[in-house]
């Protein structure tokens, strides 16, 4: 198995694929001001194994498209759908984010959790505008400074990881740049992280090495998300994901 094929094994059994939480999806949404009775046009971008896609299916009165360039994910998500009771209200899509399959003004609702850093903060914000509805609303979470000045191996960390890495008023005044009106953040908290993402996959490296016992690749997978939730335990008051939600103007 290559690399990539390690990772969507031990990344596809989670319920999710990056931090966050039904009650932060859910805080998010409400946060929107969108009548769930309206029917809308919903898009989720990068939406992994669905985690987020249910609970905007089960919330909404929506089509949602979700989008996610690993096949193995969506087929998860379809067995989800269809066991949660929304299969008919998800369609899923297996593309880039940067070569999205929706016409210009067509979504009333772009969401993406956790995923956006794929293509870049401003780039897709930027991007992505061309699809949304005016007056539609973008939801993105976000890898974000909490403080101003950070300890050196986390700020190294995540410099080497995603250079656009940015304390909370920088991606305001880039949604501002680019068309949007910022009309709500906040903060995921630690349990985001800990609880809904690390020690669920933390959990899963025994067995992941077991199967894999001296595929160095797979060994060297382990190590790093190691590292990284090690650097989250140490330095979790400096850094967390922001939720960002921006109404086209």
């Amino acid at each position: 198995m290559n690399e990539m094929e390690l990772l969507i094994e031990l990344h596809k059994e989670g319920y999710r694929q990056g931090p966050g939480s039904d009650e932060a999806t859910r805080f998010a949404l409400s946060m929107t001001g969108i009548d769930g009775s309206r029917p809308i046009e919903v898009a989720d971008i990068g939406c992994g194994t669905g985690a987020s896609t249910i609970i905007l299916a089960q919330s909404l009165n929506a089509n949602i498209t979700a989008i996610d360039f690993l096949p193995e994910f969506l087929d998860v998500l379809r067995s989800r759908s269809i066991a949660g009771g929304v299969a008919d209200k998800i369609s899923c899509h297996s593309c880039s984010m940067d070569d999205l399959p929706f016409a210009d003004e067509s979504l009333d609702l772009i969401w993406a959790e956790g995923s956006i850093y794929n293509i870049g903060f401003e780039n897709g914000i930027k991007n992505w505008k061309k699809f949304i509805k005016p007056g539609g609303t973008l939801v993105a979470s976000e890898i974000t400074w909490l403080t101003n000045d950070r300890p050196k191996e986390i700020q190294a960390h995540w410099d080497a990881e995603y250079p656009e890495i940015a304390v909370a008023s920088a991606k305001m005044a880039a949604l501002e740049v680019h068309g949007y009106s910022p009309i709500g953040y906040f903060v995921l908290p630690q349990n985001c992280w800990l609880d809904e993402y690390y020690n669920p996959m933390r959990a899963r490296f025994a067995d992941f090495l077991k199967k894999h016992e001296g595929n160095n690749m797979a060994e060297s997978i382990v190590a790093a998300e190691k590292h990284e939730i090690d650097l989250y335990e140490k330095y979790r008051s400096h850094v967390s994901y922001g939720v960002y939600i921006a109404r086209k103007l």
